[in-house]
């Protein structure tokens, strides 16, 4: 069988893995999105079917987190438009298990290219954690001869800082400089 075209592209998929708890996860909201459901009829196919769903599969989130994300990513306040309940998260063994409960054409769709993400997340972990190694084995051989080439490279393979964009009204200090005129100049 040959690879089919997904309608899910896989940089919205990868956008939605989260790292909480030690765990990559997906949050209900954003799985209901890609399987174009709402968020309650995802959570009470999960429900029904709770057995399916042990920890290491699916967790709710605490208030500390979901205040976390909300002030991270933006998600509306309880009570205003959003959800009366904490969001789940699902591991990736949980929302494997998302396709025995979701029968849908799409949900089947969706669940293969998640799966193809959370592989790829983990070979880009894996080869970035033994190009690592072999940095670290190249160091000790050579040593002090090649420091600063070691730097520099470890330079480049850190992730550059996320800058985050201001939000609101800034004021430019400008200082103008006016010329007053004296009394001898205004006759």
């Amino acid at each position: 069988m040959g690879k089919t075209k997904s309608s899910v592209p896989s940089e919205r998929i990868e956008q939605a893995i989260l790292f909480m708890r030690g765990q990559k996860v997906m949050l209900d909201v954003d799985l209901a999105a890609l399987y174009e459901v709402e968020t309650g009829v995802l959570n009470r196919a999960v429900k029904r079917n709770v057995d399916r769903f042990p920890e290491d599969f699916m967790f709710q989130l605490t208030l500390e987190e979901t205040e976390r994300l909300r002030c991270q990513n933006g998600i509306s306040k309880t009570g205003r438009g959003g959800r009366r309940y904490l969001p789940y998260a699902f591991t990736e063994q949980g929302v494997a298990m998302l396709s025995s409960v979701l029968r849908s054409p799409r949900a089947i769709q969706v669940n293969i290219e998640i799966m193809r993400a959370f592989v790829r997340l983990r070979e880009i972990l894996a080869t970035h954690k033994e190009l690592a190694r072999k940095l670290a084995v190249l160091e000790k051989k050579y040593d002090e001869q090649f420091k600063v080439v070691f730097d520099a490279i470890r330079a480049l393979m850190t992730p550059p800082e996320k800058t985050r964009k201001q939000i609101g009204f800034q004021l430019k200090e400008r200082r103008a400089t006016y010329k007053v005129k004296s009394k001898r100049n205004r006759k």
